[in-house]
């Protein structure tokens, strides 16, 4: 599979050409990579059963109830924005 690396400005004005592809597309700002755009395909029966068998061990791996998801998505959120964690979210 190839890989390709686009400023995030000509990601933006090729969007549909990208979409089409089946090349993963490493999106930079100024030459510093910010994401990473993996085009979808729809999935067949044999990569759904693989994807919900992966989600199930990663829930058996690590057993979160709702609020903690919740809770670790905002953590990530604020870490992502650059916002300071509480001190209760530290320990």
């Amino acid at each position: 599979m190839d890989k390709t690396t686009v400023a995030i400005r000509d990601f933006r004005a090729s969007l549909a050409e990208y979409i089409d592809t089946d090349a993963p597309v490493t999106i930079t700002r100024r030459g510093r990579a910010i994401g990473l755009f993996v085009p979808l395909r729809r999935p067949s029966a044999e990569d759904l059963q693989r994807l919900e068998a992966a989600a199930a061990k990663v829930r058996e791996a690590l057993p979160l109830s709702a609020d903690e998801v919740e809770e670790v998505v905002a953590d990530f959120d604020a870490l992502r924005r650059g916002l300071a964690l509480s001190a209760r979210d530290r320990l």
